[in-house]
């Protein structure tokens, strides 16, 4: 059996130690170096590895580990008779050397020096997609502070598959992904697992939007509007410092602004459950002080303590609420119906059926799921089957249930002598389906009465584990987009950390980054072409005439935009050079692949300078119509020629590109913009600069796709059009790095 060990060599001046591999068998010892450097004190020669006291202990094992099965799966498959010192060091170095061009085992690429007095600052990115937020949060550095990337989670293997071999594979970072529906119950249990247990200071996260959506059709019992709930639940459970929850500006009107009102008060409703115990005292005080609304209180006290009660804990309690109502419902039963009445009567059924409907909600939440799942499965959407789900959705809704116990109770038309009775009874319906805040609201009397608002006050800022002010609508044209994307965002700060209201723009109007600045570098491509290398673009015979108008155009710029004659860079020198800071300076060089498969096997992986730079294949009736529509401006105008000339399309919108202006919201839908100087739509690669990723980051597997299969497809251009601008995330990222204790 091969012997294989690792050890460190002489240091060098900077009084690190090269790690060599060396191994014997029989008569043959090679030893090889392997290209990595440490400080002695972080080697653990008996584990052969190094300690977790280096920045890239991770990924430095992760190689030598790799390195070491290689060996001996040579070994094993190469006849004995073969072996010579000279065969087996080139092997060897041929494996350290192919590492370094491409490889799954990827080496992060940070100076370790230089970031080991910096503080990390970890995230999980949620709803990542293609990895908008990841990549602006890595971008972003602030004093000594830096961000590290834990895990990425969504359902789609594309996302994945873009994010293992971005994050993985090309930076050589460890960071884990879960593919999974948050909705799904084990979600939460392995979420931890993959964590395991590292502290999370930051989550972000934009839970899907086309429910919310202004654009579109909105849709009643969308299985997408309550992933805002589920992405609270993971917020109650790691417990960050900061989270940021990204939508669409329908949100803020949703429901006449009821959705956005809902979503503020499900987070001020997540407890810090190390105060929540005092709460529970000032309850016992009211109770005591209370004469006439003992019953009401006791419901309050009972409700409340839902919040700190663990799942199987929360089940219980909730039977036990209904059970105390159904028995005062008992003893009033006989007061305001007859025995025999009491059996067949359909009110009284009603309420006592409501009752056991109340009980299993939580298999009525499950059925709810189901029922949606399948709706939106069999795309019913503006029909008659539609109305007919959302009908059935609507009764096994609780505040339809307590509405229903109401109307049977007015329905009995009992005496004015019991109508206190019943109003406590509804009151507590009303009570056990109150949120947090509801519940604090409902208190408030009591409290008053008490003279108690200032403990009560108190009480409530120890207990409220978030403080946040209201969503801001941010423009991402404003942080060097050149996009006039609107996108809310939603920034959740724990009580120990300062408040974050806004993120403050980095460019004025005047300074923004335009069309022509993003693009103009990669207009040398036609229909049906892809091409892997940039190539120069002569300004001056492509726009003669208006040559120096559109130089003009063109601007040195710090990485946010700013303008910066001195140090800076255009925004097509920026895309191209990449703006990942030092750590990633020695990252691999962009790559492609269509499937996991691929991923795993690197003489698969297309290594190129230029990725995703590919046109659709038009044909000579598309050119000619997206060429009137050019020529005119735009294409409402255009509309009259194009009939004249029977080239008139049935597609709703095309969107020409004003080169000295922002584009407007990328979609997911190429052919919805016409270049602003070619007849074409634009590629994924052009898309991307319009978004502000980096052309280092290449998007993975089918670049398109079409019909039905959008619904469970997320190809390239749907990455893109989904995704959260990098530059936007990264001044969020910012903001709260100049603000996390």
């Amino acid at each position: 059996m091969i012997n294989v060990k690792f050890y460190l060599d002489k240091a060098d001046k900077s009084k690190r130690f090269p790690i060599h591999l060396v191994i014997r068998q029989k008569d043959v010892q090679v030893k090889v170096a392997t290209g990595l450097k440490i400080l002695r004190k972080d080697w653990d020669n008996k584990n052969q590895s190094v300690k977790e006291s280096d920045y890239n202990f991770k990924s430095i094992n992760k190689f030598l580990s790799f390195l070491k099965q290689e060996v001996e799966k040579y070994f094993d498959a190469v006849p004995h008779s073969q072996f010579t010192d000279k065969k087996v060091k080139e092997k060897i170095l041929s494996l350290v050397n192919s590492r370094k061009v491409n490889t799954d085992v990827k080496m992060v690429c940070e100076d370790s020096a230089e970031y080991e007095g910096k503080t990390k600052t970890t995230f999980v990115d949620l709803f990542a997609g293609a990895g908008g937020f990841s990549e602006g949060f890595l971008q972003a550095e602030h004093g000594n502070r830096y961000y590290d990337f834990l895990l990425g989670s969504d359902i789609n293997e594309n996302c994945e598959l873009t994010h293992l071999a971005r994050y993985n594979y090309q930076l050589g970072m460890d960071a884990e992904f879960l593919r999974q529906d948050i909705t799904e119950p084990d979600f939460l249990d392995n979420l931890l697992k993959k964590l395991k247990s590292q502290e999370v200071d930051v989550v972000c996260g934009g839970p899907p939007c086309q429910s919310f959506s202004l654009a579109g059709k909105r849709k009643k019992f969308d299985k997408k509007d309550d992933l805002f709930a589920h992405y609270l639940n993971v917020i109650r459970v790691l417990r960050p410092k900061y989270f940021v929850m990204e939508n669409v500006k329908g949100i803020l009107t949703k429901e006449g602004g009821k959705i956005k009102e809902m979503i503020l008060q499900e987070i001020k409703s997540i407890v810090d459950l190390k105060e929540f115990h005092q709460l529970i005292y000032f309850l016992v005080k009211l109770r005591k002080a209370e004469k006439e609304k003992v019953f009401t209180l006791d419901c309050y006290n009972l409700r409340m303590q839902f919040e700190s009660a663990n799942e199987k804990e929360l089940e219980k309690l909730r039977d036990n609420y209904i059970q105390i109502i159904e028995n005062k419902f008992r003893l009033l039963t006989p007061k305001i119906a007859d025995y025999k009445t009491s059996k067949t009567d359909i009110n009284i059924n009603t309420i006592r059926h409501g009752f056991n409907l109340l009980k299993r909600s939580k298999e009525l939440a499950y059925v709810r799921k189901k029922v949606i799942l399948e709706k939106a499965h069999s795309d019913l959407d503006n029909d008659f089957f539609a109305k007919k789900f959302d009908t059935f959705l609507t009764s096994i809704e609780s505040d339809s249930i307590i509405e229903q116990i109401h109307e049977a109770f007015n329905n009995l038309k009992p005496a004015k002598t019991f109508q206190n009775e019943i109003a406590e009874i509804i009151s507590a319906l009303e009570i056990y389906n109150y949120s947090f805040e509801e519940c604090i609201q409902g208190l408030q009397p009591f409290v008053k009465a008490l003279k108690a608002e200032k403990e009560f006050e108190e009480i409530l800022s120890h207990i409220r584990l978030y403080n946040i002010d209201q969503p801001f609508v941010a423009l991402a044209s404003n942080y060097g987009v050149p996009q006039n994307r609107e996108r809310v965002l939603f920034i959740g700060c724990r009580k120990d950390q300062k408040l974050v209201k806004v993120v403050p723009p980095t460019v004025s109007d005047k300074e923004k980054v335009t069309v022509f600045e993003a693009l103009y570098d990669l207009d040398f491509v036609g229909n049906d072409d892809e091409k892997f290398s940039y190539e120069t673009i002569d300004l001056k015979s492509r726009y003669n005439g208006t040559t120096e108008k559109m130089k003009a155009l063109i601007k040195k710029r710090s990485i946010d935009g700013k303008p910066d004659d001195k140090k800076g860079f255009t925004y097509a020198e920026w895309s191209k050079k990449g703006r990942l800071n030092g750590r990633f300076a020695n990252s691999k060089n962009p790559f492609y692949v269509r499937s996991f498969e691929e991923l795993e096997n690197t003489l698969t992986h297309i290594v190129a300078p230029l990725h995703n730079h590919k046109t659709s294949k038009q044909n000579d009736d598309v050119v000619k119509r997206l060429k009137v529509i050019l020529n005119t401006g735009d294409y409402d105008s255009a509309k009259k020629e194009l009939k004249k000339i029977g080239l008139d399309s049935e597609k709703r919108n095309y969107n020409v590109l004003k080169p000295d202006s922002q584009s407007p919201t990328v979609m997911t839908i190429p052919d919805d913009y016409i270049h602003f100087s070619s007849p074409r739509a634009l590629t994924v690669r052009e898309m991307a600069r319009l978004q502000s990723f980096d052309d280092s980051f290449v998007f993975q597997g089918k670049r398109s796709t079409g019909g039905n299969k959008r619904k469970f497809e997320v190809p390239q251009f749907t990455l893109v059009g989904n995704a959260v601008p990098p530059l936007m995330a990264r001044a969020v990222a910012l903001e709260i790095l100049k603000n996390i204790k």
